[in-house]
C-alpha cells in the first residue's frame, strides 16, 4: 500500500472478537471488505467521524478500512479505493465528493454507499431517506442490495459533471439555498438567498433543445434523475422541466412553489422525458448541480446515463426527497 494512504482496520469477526455481539448483515449482498473514505472537513462530518465509523464497522462480521481523505492526496487515495475492488466503498462526504466518487466508480466499479456528509445531500437522501449518516450506514449494511443508480451528465466543453437528483441551469437555480434554508429554519439567510435569485430572475433567459427538437426559450431548465422524479416510474430518461414565468408576480408565484410544495403544479412549468439537450445563454449559465452551485460556459449538453453507477441501499430504495 502507498504512502499516500494510511487505512486503519478493524477486524470484526468472530474468531478476532469472540465476545462481541455482532450485528447481521444484508442476506442481499456478501459483505467480506470494506472501504469507507471519509472527508474530515466536510460540513457534515466532523473531526471524530472517522472514529464513530469504526466503532460502528466493528460491529459486523467484516474487515474494514477507513481512509481519510486529504486536499492533496485526494486522487491518489480515492483510486487507490477503487483500485482495491472492495465489496462496497462507503464515502463520508459532501455532496460534490460524493458524486465525483461514484462517477469514477461508475457501473463497473464496486458498490459505492454515498452516506450524508455534506449540507443538502441530496444523492445520500434519495438513497437513504435520512440526513444522519450514522442511520444510513446501518441501514445500507444491514437491508443494502446492489441498486443501479440512472443520472445524467452536464458538460460545457470545459468539464463535465454527473448528477445523480437534478440539475437546475438558469437563474432559478439560486432559488436551491434559499430552500434549503427554509428547511433548516434559517429564514433569514433563505430571505437573503431569495431576494439575490429575485435579482437575476430576468437578467437572460435560455435557448434550450430537447432531444434534437427545436429550440425553446425558457427563464430555467430542470433536469430530474428517475431515481428522485414524482413524475417517472422507471429508468427511461431525465425529467425536463421548463420553467417560464412571465413577470415579476409569478417569479414570486414558482419560487414559493419550489420553496414549499410541488413546483410542477405550477402553470409556468412544463415537464417531459428526454435523452440529451442542448441549453444556450448570451452569458454564461448559473446552475445548481445535485446540490453543488456552478457557473457554466455560454452553451452546455446533458445527456442522460442508465447506469451511471452501482449503490449499496435498501430495496426498494427509502427516499426521503423527491422533486
Amino acid at each position: 500500500m502507498s504512502d499516500t494512504v494510511t487505512p486503519a482496520r478493524y477486524p470484526a469477526s468472530v474468531a478476532d472478537n469472540p465476545m462481541t455481539d455482532l450485528h447481521v448483515l444484508t442476506p442481499h449482498v456478501a459483505l467480506q471488505r470494506v472501504t469507507m473514505l471519509v472527508n474530515p472537513l466536510a460540513g457534515g462530518v466532523g473531526a471524530n467521524a472517522a472514529e464513530e465509523a469504526a466503532a460502528i464497522l466493528a460491529d459486523y462480521p467484516f474487515v474494514a478500512t477507513i481512509v481519510a481523505l486529504k486536499g492533496g492526496q485526494f486522487d491518489a487515495q480515492v483510486q487507490q479505493a477503487l483500485d482495491a475492488r472492495p465489496d462496497v466503498l462507503f464515502v463520508l462526504a459532501g455532496d460534490g465528493t460524493a458524486g465525483t466518487i461514484a462517477s469514477r466508480a461508475g457501473p463497473e466499479g464496486p458498490l459505492v454507499a454515498p452516506l450524508p456528509g455534506g449540507t443538502m445531500n441530496m444523492l445520500p437522501r434519495a438513497l437513504y431517506g435520512t440526513a444522519d449518516w450514522k442511520i444510513a450506514l446501518r441501514l445500507a449494511l444491514e437491508e443494502g442490495a446492489p441498486q443501479r443508480v440512472a443520472g445524467g451528465e452536464v458538460s460545457d466543453g470545459r468539464c463535465r459533471r454527473a448528477f445523480y437528483c437534478a440539475a437546475i441551469l438558469g437563474a432559478p437555480a439560486l432559488w436551491a439555498p434559499a430552500r434549503e434554508a427554509v428547511r433548516e429554519g434559517k429564514l433569514g439567510l433563505a430571505l437573503a438567498y431569495g431576494r439575490r435569485a429575485l435579482k437575476r430572475a430576468f437578467s437572460g433567459r435560455l435557448r434550450f433543445s430537447l432531444d434534437g427538437r427545436p429550440d425553446r426559450r425558457s427563464e430555467a431548465l430542470v433536469l430530474i434523475s428517475p431515481m428522485i422524479s414524482k413524475a417517472m416510474d422507471d429508468s427511461t430518461g431525465l425529467e425536463a422541466a421548463a420553467m417560464n414565468p412571465a413577470d415579476a408576480l409569478e417569479v414570486f408565484r414558482l419560487a414559493a412553489h419550489a420553496v414549499f410544495d410541488d413546483w410542477r403544479q405550477d402553470p409556468a412549468v412544463t415537464t417531459k422525458a428526454i435523452q440529451q439537450a442542448t441549453i444556450r445563454a448570451r452569458s454564461r449559465i448559473p446552475a445548481v448541480i445535485d446540490g453543488e452551485p456552478a457557473l457554466l460556459r455560454h452553451e452546455a449538453k446533458v445527456r442522460f446515463i442508465r447506469t451511471a453507477f452501482r449503490a449499496l441501499a435498501p430495496n426498494p430504495t427509502s427516499a426521503e426527497d423527491s422533486v
